[in-house]
């Protein structure tokens, strides 16, 4: 009589409970690795920042330097700005997608086996990891970074280029004595003042509106997801 030996469940069907030594250091690893290139987007975001606060400087500087000197410095370094704001709107969605890593990490891996000794793989957490690595993609819309950008730091740079302009327009060449002399004064060339400060509350209405829109964007996805946006993938 054949004895029938039992055979072990196939590989699909065993569940894994634990990691060995090896593929934690191999975790450990990888955090390290999620970590420097997190350091080094977050520093080309400051890059970009830092780029922009410099060119508004210089603007001001230019246009402070007598009482003479042209207002329009003040209204050019906007495209420059607005250039700086695209950049780092792009960096920011490569720096997500690593910061996002690592915080899943953290809370996942490296938090539980601090509190617990357990990695807690029954929750698949590694399998939503190992999707991400398997099929990379941007984590946040375009939009989405410019509204967070601008929440962070661009919508001061946009207040203070714009009370600059006025504040230049109202103090040189002499003070003035009533505010319609601002709008005759921010005549550019054959571009009367009042079309300039149109298309000036215009720019500065669409990046406070897509930082407010972002704000809400982010409000429903943590919402919807019930996690804030430090805990979640994106």
């Amino acid at each position: 009589m054949t004895s029938h030996l039992s055979e072990p469940p196939p590989a699909a069907e065993t569940e894994r409970n634990a990691l060995t030594t090896a593929e934690i250091g191999a975790v450990a690893h990888l955090y390290r690795g999620e970590v420097y290139r997190s350091t080094i987007w977050r520093t080309r975001l400051d890059t970009t920042t830092n780029w922009s606060v410099v060119t508004l400087g210089v603007a001001l500087s230019i246009s402070f330097s007598s009482p003479t000197a042209s207002p329009l410095p003040l209204v050019l370094v906007g495209i420059l700005i607005l250039l700086f704001l695209m950049l780092e709107a792009r960096r920011y969605r490569y720096f997500n997608v690593w910061r996002a890593r690592c915080r899943w990490m953290e809370k996942h891996f490296y938090a539980p086996m601090l509190i617990e000794g357990d990695l807690h793989l029954e929750e698949n957490w590694q399998d939503t990891l190992a999707e991400d690595y398997m099929r990379p993609k941007y984590h946040v819309g375009f939009l989405v970074a410019v509204g967070r950008r601008i929440r962070s730091n661009y919508l001061w740079i946009l207040l203070i280029q714009a009370v600059a302009f006025i504040g230049k327009l109202a103090v040189h060449p002499t003070p003035i004595e009533h505010w319609s002399q601002v709008i005759d004064r921010a005549d550019v060339g054959p571009i009367p003042g009042e079309i300039l400060f149109l298309v000036g509350t215009i720019y500065v209405g669409i990046w406070a509106g897509i930082a407010i829109w972002s704000k809400r964007h982010d409000a429903y996805r943590s919402a919807k997801s019930g996690k804030s946006r430090s805990d979640s993938m994106g």
